[in-house]
C-alpha cells in the first residue's frame, strides 16, 4: 500500500463520491405525489370550473337570479319570449336563455350559478367551522389525557349517538324564526346585519354543523395528538418550561396539518349534501335566494313536463360532491408520509 492512499480526500473527490440530492420539503413532496394522481387532478379541475361557474358566470349574464322577465315563463332552452323576439327583430341583441326559464320567468342558468355558489359557500364555511371546533376540542382532550380525556370523549360518543339529520331538521325549523326576530331587532348591529345578508336559514345550518359535525375531526386530531405528545421534541419543550398552549399550537398541531387538511376537504361534500337535502325538504335557503337543492325541489312540480330542470341541478350537485370526495381522497394519499416512495 502507498502512503498517498491515506491522505485526506479533496473537496472535488468528496463531491464526486457523495451523490448530491436536492432537498424537497414536505409540501413539495406532497404536491409531487398529488400531481401523479390523475383522478385527483381532474377533480381539482372540475372544482375550479365550478368555482368559476358560480362566481364569474353571473358577471357574463345580464339577468339576476330574482329578476322576473315578463312574458318569459316556462321557456324551453334557447327559446325567446315574444317581447324578446320583437327586440331581436328591431335589431337589438338579446342574451339567450340557455337553460330556459322557470314558472316565474327567471333565467334558469343564472339561478343555477347562484345555487352552486350558495351550496359551495355553505360547504366550505361549515367545514371550516367543524375544523376549528374539532381541532380545539380534540387537541385539548388528547394532550391532557386521563379523566379529562375520558369525559370529553364520552361527550363525543353521546353526540355520535344522536340522529344528526333529525336534530339538524329541528334546529333549522326552530332557529329560523328566532334568527329572523333577532335580525329585525338588531338591524344596526354587525351580527344582525350578517344574519340579514346571509339569511336565517343559512345561519341555522352553520349552527347545526357547529353543534354536531365536529366530532369526526375531534377524534382524528385526538388520535394524532396521542401519538405525538410522547415524542422527544415535545418532552424537551415541556422540560424547557413551555406552556401547554404553546406546545399544542407550536409543536403538535403543525405536525397534524396533513390529516386535518384531508379530513376538512372531505367534510365539504357532507355539508353540501346536507344543505341540499334541507333545501329539498323546504327548510333550507329562503326564496328568492336559491341553492341546488331548492332548484331540484322546485322542479318536482313539472318533473314530467320540464325534466331538464330536475336533471341539471341534480347533475351539478352530484359532480360537485364526487369531485370533492375524489380530491379529498387524493389529498389524503398525498399528505400521508407512509405512502412516500
Amino acid at each position: 500500500m502507498d502512503p498517498q492512499d491515506f491522505e485526506p480526500a479533496s473537496a472535488e473527490e468528496k463531491l464526486s463520491f457523495i451523490p448530491q440530492h436536492k432537498s424537497v420539503s414536505y409540501w413539495k413532496d406532497a404536491w409531487r405525489r398529488l400531481k401523479k394522481n390523475y383522478v385527483a387532478m381532474v377533480s381539482a379541475g372540475v372544482i375550479i370550473f365550478l368555482i368559476l361557474f358560480a362566481y364569474a358566470g353571473p358577471l357574463c349574464i345580464p339577468y339576476h337570479y330574482d329578476e322576473q322577465i315578463r312574458g318569459s315563463s316556462n321557456l324551453a332552452p334557447l327559446q325567446y319570449a315574444e317581447t324578446e323576439m320583437a327586440r331581436i327583430a328591431a335589431g337589438e341583441r338579446v342574451f339567450p336563455h340557455i337553460f330556459g326559464t322557470d314558472t316565474h320567468g327567471r333565467d334558469t342558468l343564472v339561478r343555477l350559478m347562484y345555487g352552486t355558489r350558495v351550496s359551495m359557500l355553505i360547504g366550505i364555511v361549515a367545514a371550516v367551522l367543524t375544523l376549528v371546533i374539532g381541532v380545539l376540542y380534540g387537541s385539548v382532550s388528547g394532550y391532557l389525557g386521563g379523566r379529562i380525556d375520558m369525559v370529553m370523549m364520552r361527550i363525543v360518543d353521546i353526540i355520535y349517538s344522536v340522529p344528526d339529520v333529525l336534530v339538524v331538521l329541528l334546529l333549522a325549523v326552530t332557529l329560523k324564526p328566532l334568527l329572523s326576530s333577532f335580525a329585525d331587532i338588531n338591524q344596526t348591529n354587525a351580527l344582525g346585519r350578517l344574519v340579514i345578508v346571509l339569511g336565517p336559514s343559512i345561519i341555522a345550518i352553520f349552527i347545526a354543523f357547529a353543534l354536531l359535525y365536529w366530532t369526526t375531526l375531534a377524534r382524528i386530531i385526538r388520535g394524532q395528538i396521542l401519538q405525538l405528545k410522547q415524542q422527544e421534541y415535545v418532552i424537551a419543550a415541556r422540560a424547557l418550561g413551555a406552556s401547554n398552549r404553546r406546545i399544542i399550537l407550536k409543536h403538535l398541531l403543525p405536525n397534524c396539518v396533513g390529516p386535518l387538511v384531508a379530513a376538512t376537504c372531505l367534510q365539504i361534500p357532507i355539508a353540501i349534501f346536507l344543505e341540499s337535502f334541507l333545501s329539498f325538504l323546504g327548510v333550507g335557503v329562503n326564496a328568492p335566494m336559491t341553492s341546488l337543492g331548492s332548484l331540484a325541489s322546485d322542479a318536482l312540480g313539472g318533473m314530467y313536463t320540464y325534466t331538464y330542470r330536475l336533471i341539471i341541478p341534480a347533475a351539478i350537485l352530484s359532480v360537485m360532491i364526487l369531485s370533492f370526495n375524489l380530491f379529498g381522497d387524493g389529498l389524503r394519499d398525498a399528505l400521508d408520509p407512509r405512502l412516500k416512495k
